[in-house]
């Protein structure tokens, strides 16, 4: 029992092996993609102006 306790745990991690990393390769960012993230830039400052007038008047 105390050799197959070891053999049975190689034989069932043998398939877990990883293969090697793959490095992605990146997209182009789409013309939509680039207009979406403006608008989000443009909310993100608006929301600090406000926070910051808030906060400027207590």
């Amino acid at each position: 029992m105390r050799i197959l306790a070891p053999l049975i745990a190689v034989l069932l991690a043998a398939p877990v092996l990883a293969e090697g990393f793959q490095r992605p390769i990146p997209q182009a960012q789409s013309a939509t993609a680039e207009f979406w993230y403006a608008v989000a830039c443009l909310a993100f400052l608006a929301a600090l102006v406000a926070v910051q007038r808030l906060v400027a008047r207590r």
